[in-house]
Order: structure tokens, then C-alpha cells, then sequence
């Protein structure tokens, strides 16, 4: 990439002057002038200036020096100067055919600013070559706009590791196109290729499975790239003769040792039904393979065609939901300024907009040690405005022993959240697992079982009616059961209708787990969305659909974001919060990164009314589930996951500036929370606050400065 990117980077470089050691040699300026200036630094970089249309930037040819079917990576440091504070900058290729015909291929693009490089990455690969010419350009910021290009690497992924990423190029060869050639059977059972009559696709037929684990397998030890995330999309189907759903899964075999579950569904015998996940390899492997397998014995097992696993390309994710985040979270505001008297401020009057809090929900789980420790609450009252207790609400806590109630660690909470103007969720009021429910709970008949699950209602509700704005009721009940085995599928409607008697204002949510990574056939969405249809329907009041967001894999956004897409197209009408949502895993980078995703996909959903955090500080003695989970320490220290997060809140923060137009308007696109409007009028800068609640039309602000000496500013 840069001058000092090594020799052995250069060398297989096939941009001839990558780096403007010999001006723009080679180089080419389209419809635009451009020049080579110093970096400081004893470099060269490029400026290409007079740009007329976005298109125009700089190119070079490359023809002759591409060949087909081979993936290239391309690498670019670039920047902008002049009026605009940032843009997006592309790279593309120019295919000219001698009949005249001009095709584009998109490689990448990355967001880009005046003040600091940014390195734009992405792939391309050609079927057949264009018998004219190839070039390679950089184009995209508006008209006007000065493009500047530090240095450029296009290479074959061989060339170095970072550059061996093919996005979205499939690792599986052969699907079903050349037979069974590539695939083999794992374990005892007989693979065939067939057709599918309905759809004329292939599909893998694996016959006489005598084991869970046997099926169609496929070694992909050479394809693989340490420490990069894959994302696998496939279409399963089992024998129609079966009468009872079956598991299928996918699975990666390292080394013969251990296996690391890619993704699973719930299959019956009339459909093929779509199974998503993810892995990472991040230790050298001797061998890999991935196989499919999970129905019983006996059971026919069918893989179609369009099984594919490829490089997540996170960047180009990421800018898609930038785009889609402006959209959906931030809306038009108009501030109309007026003077003492109404009068209108002069047009070209400096304007400065800053946030100073975005009111979307953003908390984090808490428990009454955390609140005794100086740092934490500076840390927590900055940067969240919900909180959920950790332990404390629970019934195993609240009344350990029968009759011995213990709310004082509760009110201690509660008070320090309404201190700080912190809103809560009750979490929860049952749960049923049964390793967390007292022994003596376990003890009562099924008559005394109904008449405590009554007064723990009672009790807590009344106690603490209108202090939580929501409530978990009955906690993951897509995987636990012990409420309603001892008492039937009415408790759990029972349970929802009396806490909503006791407390009408508490919004009532159901709350599970890996709902949104594809890797548990129990609590798929569509698993989730039956379950809560049923719930309503038996008359329980359902405000609201938890989903916990425990990631232990690799996070992939188009997963993520699908599985949110399907509570929509489901119709259910009920806003989704990430009520538990923790990463962990021992590399806080990969912490970091997995962090990013989700927060990035929640954020960009318009269905995602909030984010809960858990576990995010280091575990002390004798709590280790949190220590992988962490992203900030007991002395404030923030590790890469932590400074993600607040890199992300700062990036979703409205900052403004301009001059008002001749109407005494000034307009800008921000995100909903509490702002201050600062005016300069000769040497004076004063202020107003104002807020911009959430909404989709836009807001006009009147604002009115009575005095130009109030609350002046330094």
C-alpha cells in the first residue's frame, strides 16, 4: 500500500508507479488535470484537482495484465480535500470491447475525510477478459472535490495475506455439476447426485446413514484463511416419508478433534429450508472438513446445489448500513433563528450544531457492588441511560428462603438509577431454568406452586409499580420448560395477564437466546414468532421481543439482519430490544469486531428499539463466565472492545456546521436527543438547547436568542 507496504508486496504489484515515485507516470488524469506533491514523510502522493463530475479521478491501464478466473485485491490509501468534510471514494475497472461496448465492475469503496487517510479495500475477478481494454480507476467525491491517492496494490491473493480475501468467492468446489467429484461420504452412508423435478436443480442424495453424523462431506483445508470470518448459506431437505422434524447441521471437523457447529435447522420431509452460519479458524490447521448430518439413522439426507461459503466482506457491509442507519435513525431539522423582538438574525450568521446526547437506548446491566465503585459510575451515568439488574431482581434473590424477602439491594439500584435519570428493565420475574429455582420452590405441590408464582407477583409488581419500564415475565422459555411441566402451557399465559393487572404502564417482554446467529434449531425466528403468536392468542399481553444476543461465534451482518427481517415480515407489530448482548471470546480484537457488527445491524434496523449490554466488565474471583466477555476493566481501563463502542456512540452523534440562509434557517439531517445551537454574532457566542424527538417528518425548531448577552461563551 505505502512506500514501506515491503518488497516482496511491490514486486507483485501489477499498477506500474504505485506509489508516484515517478510522478504520474503510467498514470492518467480523465477529463481532470492532476499533480504529485511530497507527503513530509520522503513520499509522493497524487492530487487530482478540477473535477467537473464525480466520475472524473485518476486511471491506469491494465490490460494484459489481468487474467480470468483469478481473484485480485486491491488496496488503496486515499483522502479529499475542499468543501465537503467527508465522501466516498470508489475503485473500478473500465471494460471496453472493440464493438464499442463499455462495461463497469464495482471492486470497492470506503468513506473517506479531509483530515486523515483511509484505506479502501475490495476484490474483483473476471469470467471472460474484454478484447479491448482494461482500466483501473478511482473516482466518486462530488464535483469540486480534490481526490488524493497515497499509493495503490492490486494483487492476486497470493501476493500477501491481507490481500487473500475473495469476498464472495465460494470456497466449495463442485456443486453437483460434475457429479460427486469433491464430496465424499462421511461416515457410513452412499452419496448420489440427483434433480430436483420442480426446480431442475441438483442436489446431493446421502442414502443407507446409519449414524446422526454421517453424510455428504467435503475437505476444505487449502481454501481456508486464519482469523477471517465465513459465512455459509445452504438449502437442506431430509426423506418425505419421515413423520417427525429432524435436526440438520452443518459442521467443521478440525483435525479430527474438534468440531465447531456452523449453523442448524429443524427440517420436516416437505420442503428444503434454508440453513445459515458462521466459523473462524484461528489456529493452523492440519486438515478441515465440513459435513452435513444431524437427522436419525436411516433418514435420507438432501443437499442442494447452492451451498456456498465465502469471506464476509465487512467493510462493505458496514458502509451499506452507514447509509441505511441515516435513513432510518436520523430525520430533518429545520432551526428557524430569530433575534430579540423575532427579529431574523442576518443570513450568513455562523451557525454550530452539537448533540450532546443521543436518545436512543443504550444501557447495560448493573449489580449493587457496581455502583459502590467511584470509576464505574462516572464510566455508566456517561455513557448509558438504561440499566438492567444483573442478579438482583430474581426470584432466587429477592426471596432466597421462603418468606424472607430481600428488596434492599433492589431499592439501592433503583435509586441510583433515578438519581441519574436512568430508565430500567426488570429483569426477571421467573425463570425456567431449574438450576435457578429454589429448592424449596421445587418442594411445593402443584396447588402451593400456583399460589407462590401468584404472590411473587403480587409482592414485587405492587412493590415496584410504574419503577420498570419493562419486564422480562418468564425468562427463555424456548429452551426451558419447568413452569410449564409441572403446570401446564396456562401458567405462562397466567403469568403475563397478572403482572400486567398489577402494572399497566411496565411494557412485557418475552426473552431467549440465539435467536439471530442461525446456530440453534430451538430458537429460530420463526420458532420465536409462533411462540409469541401463540402466547397472544391465549389472551397474554405481549409488548415486546427480547432477544439476549449471546455471541460465542463469529457475527455475520446479512444473518443478523435477515433474522430481524423476518419479525417484520411477520407482521407481529412489537418492537425487538437486544436485552442481553455480550461477546466472548479470549482475543478482544475478535471481541471488538463481533461488537461492532451487532451494534452496527441493530442500529440500522428500524425494528431495534434498544441495547442492553451484559457482562462488559472484567469478572472478578470467582465469576469467570464474564472474563471473555469483558470490554473494560475495574480500573477504567478500556481493552479494543470498549473503545469500539464509544468510537461507534460518537459516530452516531449529530455535529453541524454552516451559515443561516436568508429565511434565518439552518437545516441539517441529526439523530434524535438534546442538542445546543450556538450563534456567533461578532465576538459574542451564545446558546440555546433544544431537542429532536424521534420521528420521520421533518421538525422545524423556532428558536429564539431574546438577548445576544445571555449565556455567553468563552
Amino acid at each position: 500500500m505505502s512506500s514501506s507496504s515491503g518488497s516482496s508486496s511491490v514486486a507483485s504489484n501489477i499498477l506500474v508507479n504505485h506509489d508516484f515515485s515517478s510522478r504520474l507516470a503510467s498514470w492518467r488524469a480523465n477529463n481532470c488535470r492532476a499533480d504529485v506533491v511530497r507527503n513530509g514523510q520522503g513520499g509522493n502522493y497524487a492530487v487530482v484537482t478540477d473535477r467537473k463530475e464525480k466520475w472524473q479521478g485518476l486511471e491506469q491501464d491494465i490490460t494484459g495484465k489481468v487474467s480470468a478466473g483469478v481473484v485480485y485485491s486491491v488496496y488503496a490509501r486515499v483522502r479529499v480535500s475542499g468543501p465537503v468534510k467527508s465522501s466516498d471514494v470508489k475503485a473500478t475497472l473500465r471494460l471496453e470491447s472493440r464493438d464499442a461496448r463499455t462495461t463497469y465492475e464495482f471492486i470497492g469503496k470506503t468513506s473517506v475525510t479531509r483530515d486523515q487517510w483511509q484505506t479502501l479495500e475490495g476484490n474483483f475477478s473476471l469470467s471472460t477478459l474484454p478484447n479491448r481494454k482494461i482500466v483501473f480507476y478511482l473516482e466518486g467525491p462530488p464535483p469540486g472535490v480534490d481526490l488524493l491517492v497515497d499509493s495503490v496494490l492490486i494483487s492476486t491473493p497470493r501476493t500477501t495475506e491481507r490481500a487473500n480475501r475473495a469476498y464472495g468467492v465460494n470456497i466449495i468446489t463442485n456443486r453437483f455439476n460434475d457429479g460427486s467429484n469433491g464430496w465424499f461420504p462421511r461416515g457410513s452412508c452412499n452419496l448420489s447426485v440427483q434433480t430436483d423435478s420442480n426446480s431442475n436443480r441438483c442436489y446431493i442424495l446421502a442414502t443407507g446413514r446409519k449414524g446422526k453424523r454421517d453424510g455428504p462431506a467435503q475437505q476444505i483445508t487449502d481454501k481456508l484463511q486464519l482469523f477471517l470470518t465465513y459465512q455459509l448459506s445452504a438449502s437442506v431437505q431430509i426423506g418425505s416419508w419421515v413423520s417427525r422434524p429432524q435436526r440438520v447441521t452443518v459442521t467443521l471437523r478440525i483435525d479430527d478433534k474438534e468440531r465447531v457447529n456452523v449453523g442448524q435447522v429443524e427440517v420436516n420431509g416437505d420442503n428444503w429450508h434454508e440453513i445459515v452460519g458462521s466459523f473462524r479458524i484461528e489456529r493452523k490447521p492440519a486438515k478441515v472438513v465440513v459435513y452435513v448430518h444431524g437427522p436419525d439413522s436411516g433418514v435420507d439426507l438432501m443437499l442442494r446445489d447452492e451451498i456456498q461459503i465465502s469471506v464476509v466482506d465487512r467493510k462493505a457491509r458496514f458502509e451499506k448500513l452507514r447509509r441505511k442507519t441515516d435513513k432510518v435513525r436520523k430525520r430533518d431539522v429545520v432551526l428557524k433563528l430569530y433575534g430579540p423582538g423575532s427579529s431574523s438574525l442576518p443570513a450568513g450568521t455562523y451557525v454550530s450544531v452539537e448533540q450532546t446526547r443521543n436518545s436512543f437506548p443504550i444501557g447495560s446491566c448493573i449489580s449493587h457492588t457496581d455502583i459502590e465503585k467511584e470509576n464505574f459510575v462516572d464510566f455508566f451515568v456517561k455513557h448509558f441511560n438504561w440499566a438492567v439488574f444483573q442478579y438482583e431482581l430474581k426470584w432466587d434473590h429477592t426471596e432466597e428462603k421462603k418468606g424472607n424477602f430481600d428488596y434492599e439491594k433492589v431499592d439501592e439500584l433503583l435509586a441510583f438509577c433515578h438519581r441519574h435519570r436512568i430508565k430500567t428493565r426488570g429483569h426477571c420475574i421467573f425463570w425456567e431454568e431449574k438450576e435457578f429455582i429454589q429448592e424449596w420452590v421445587q418442594a411445593l405441590s402443584d396447588s402451593d406452586l400456583r399460589k407462590a408464582i401468584r404472590k411473587r407477583l403480587e409482592d414485587l409488581l405492587t412493590r415496584y409499580k410504574g419503577k420498570f419500564e419493562h419486564y422480562d415475565v418468564n425468562n427463555e422459555m424456548l429452551h426451558e420448560t419447568y413452569y410449564r411441566e409441572r403446570l401446564g402451557d396456562e401458567i405462562r399465559v397466567t403469568m403475563y395477564k397478572t403482572a400486567k393487572k398489577l402494572d399497566p404502564d411496565a411494557k412485557l417482554f418475552v426473552n431467549d437466546y440465539r435467536i439471530e446467529d442461525g446456530r440453534d434449531a430451538r430458537s429460530t425466528p420463526e420458532k420465536y414468532i409462533k411462540h409469541i403468536r401463540e402466547l397472544r392468542a391465549r389472551g397474554a399481553p405481549m409488548e415486546g421481543v427480547g432477544i439476549q444476543g449471546r455471541v460465542r461465534s463469529p457475527v455475520v451482518g446479512e444473518i443478523v439482519c435477515s433474522a430481524l427481517d423476518k419479525f417484520v415480515e411477520s407482521k407481529l407489530g412489537l418492537p425487538i430490544w437486544f436485552t442481553e448482548l455480550d461477546f466472548s471470546h479470549l482475543n478482544e480484537r475478535f471481541r471488538a469486531d463481533d461488537l461492532e457488527v451487532m451494534l452496527r445491524e441493530a442500529f440500522a434496523h428500524r425494528a431495534v428499539e434498544g441495547i442492553m449490554f451484559w457482562g462488559n466488565e472484567e469478572a472478578q474471583e470467582g465469576k469467570k463466565k464474564w472474563n471473555n466477555a469483558y470490554w473494560w476493566n475495574a480500573k477504567g481501563d478500556l481493552n479494543e472492545a470498549g473503545k469500539r463502542l464509544l468510537a461507534l456512540k460518537e459516530e452516531w452523534m449529530s455535529n453541524e456546521k454552516g451559515k443561516i440562509d436568508n429565511q434565518s434557517q439552518f437545516k441539517f439531517r441529526g439523530f434524535p436527543g438534546h442538542y445546543k445551537v450556538y450563534v456567533q454574532i461578532g465576538s459574542k457566542r451564545i446558546f440555546k438547547v433544544f431537542e429532536v424527538p424521534k420521528g420521520e417528518s421533518p421538525l422545524e425548531v423556532p428558536i429564539t436568542f431574546y438577548s445576544f448577552r445571555e449565556k455567553k461563551m468563552k
